[in-house]
């Protein structure tokens, strides 16, 4: 078993270019790219650099410049994002008493928050921590239902905030009404909205709101300055990047790598969201893969399509539209394997639809065996969170794979390529080419 792992490692450095993976999530992450969303045209300077990268490959195009476009509405954040909060009704930042919050790191804006600006240059406007009694006690609501917000608003706990929908319709129309509302949260995971409320919407993180709100009696949890520009897109034009190697042998029978290259853009002027492992890595193995089956020893006896979709954080959507409006047979597609949050592996991967899948999920266990690529690999169920669900619904037998373990960055600020380890990347995309290759892309010589 030892030399069939030291023969697979020499494999490895034959056929993979890691120097150049490194390269691509770096530029993928690039400032330059605004973190692959929907201000400043960062996903389309994203699928510039993808359609750049197959033509140098030499892929056929499955579309007109391998694009096949569509649009979605998106809620974006392109201006100013601003949170301050104070002790007092004015500020006096000498002494202390103002302290302004750090977008990205202490807050962000929830995915459906409207535009708006409450306080000042000299002045800070009351927000009221929502009393638990709210969802319990009549005499509570009336109490609310009365307070004016004064241009103000409310602060309250994420495990709340779920709850608000059970509320009668007049509070819940109430509390609307308010400017501002601010969500205490244990971890900032920042995503994307189609819609947007009519109020400013922020959440601060648990551990920081303990340090700088108001801790005396009564309601008063802060006064604040907030100030949020939010710019709703109806119809935002966007495209899936498409290209495949036609087969030597049945060119009309596929096998289907997929990644999305999309993320979660920027949020106010100066913080973006980088999507290393999110999935700037899951891109990267697409094209290192794509690289070595445009090698002609390489070519496959199938014909292999990357698609690299869009939009896949606003729900699927790039995905959603290939099925709908397919480029490709779905009944001709034989397997399709998808590439999603592969910069880790420390303690292995997991298979969505592995379990739905046994024969095929076997394989890949037998051959990750024999080969040492990964600690372990567990099988999952069906599941909703990644591209190969809307082709798992038309019948089309895929894989989502993703990897395990090491820093557990996701839907933040910290998703950065500097601390992307990328452990198991070169021995997952060693087992997913024979994996690919005992399904029909190996050629025959």
């Amino acid at each position: 078993m030892l030399l069939a792992a030291l023969a697979f490692t020499a494999q490895l450095a034959a056929a993979q270019d890691m120097p150049r993976v490194r390269r691509t999530i770096e530029t993928l992450t690039a400032p330059v790219m605004h973190g692959r969303g929907y201000v400043s045209q960062g996903e389309q300077k994203a699928a510039a650099y993808l359609r750049q990268r197959f033509r140098e490959l030499g892929l056929h195009p499955l579309a007109p410049n391998y694009t096949q476009p569509f649009t979605l509405g998106i809620n974006t954040f392109p201006g100013a994002l601003k949170l301050e909060l104070s002790l007092g009704m004015l500020r006096f930042p000498v002494f202390g008493h103002s302290r302004p919050l750090h977008v990205g790191t202490e807050f962000i804006a929830a995915p459906n928050s409207g535009s708006g600006h409450v306080g000042g240059s000299f002045s800070t406007v009351p927000i009221l921590r929502l009393d638990t009694l709210v969802f319990t006690d009549a005499a509570a609501q009336q109490q609310l239902l009365h307070h004016r917000w004064y241009f103000g608003g409310y602060v309250l706990r994420a495990a709340d905030e779920r709850r608000l929908a059970q509320l009668p319709l007049p509070l819940r129309q109430h509390l609307d009404s308010a400017a501002l509302r601010i969500t205490q949260v244990s971890k900032l995971t920042a995503s994307l909205a189609s819609e947007q409320a009519s109020q400013m919407r922020l959440e601060v993180l648990d551990s920081v709101w303990r340090k700088v709100a108001y801790q005396g009696p009564g309601n008063l949890a802060a006064t604040v300055e907030a100030r949020v520009d939010a710019r709703l897109q109806p119809q935002y034009p966007t495209q899936n990047i498409v290209g495949f190697i036609p087969g030597r042998l049945q060119p009309d029978s596929f096998l289907v790598v997929t990644a999305h290259y999309d993320h979660l853009g920027r949020m106010g002027a100066r913080t973006y969201f980088p999507g290393a492992n999110d999935n700037a890595s899951g891109t990267a193995m697409l094209l290192e893969l794509a690289a070595h089956y445009s090698r002609p020893e390489n070519r496959p006896a199938y014909s292999v399509a990357f698609l690299a979709f869009g939009a896949e954080e606003a729900g699927l959507l790039g995905s959603l539209f290939f099925v709908e409006h397919p480029l490709v047979p779905l009944a001709r597609i034989r397997f399709l394997l998808n590439l999603d949050l592969v910069g880790t592996g420390s303690e292995g991967a997991t298979v969505v639809n592995g379990r739905t899948l046994p024969a095929q999920f076997a394989r890949l266990q037998a051959l990750n065996t024999r080969r040492q690529a990964l600690p372990s690999l567990a099988a999952r169920g069906p599941a909703a969170n990644s591209d190969h669900f809307p082709f798992s619904e038309r019948g089309v037998p895929a894989f989502f794979l993703y990897t395990r373990g090491g820093p557990t960055a996701y839907h933040d600020v910290q998703d950065q390529a500097t601390t992307l380890p990328l452990t198991a990347f070169a021995n997952v995309f060693g087992l997913l080419w024979e994996f690919l290759d005992g399904l029909g892309a190996g050629t025959v010589r």
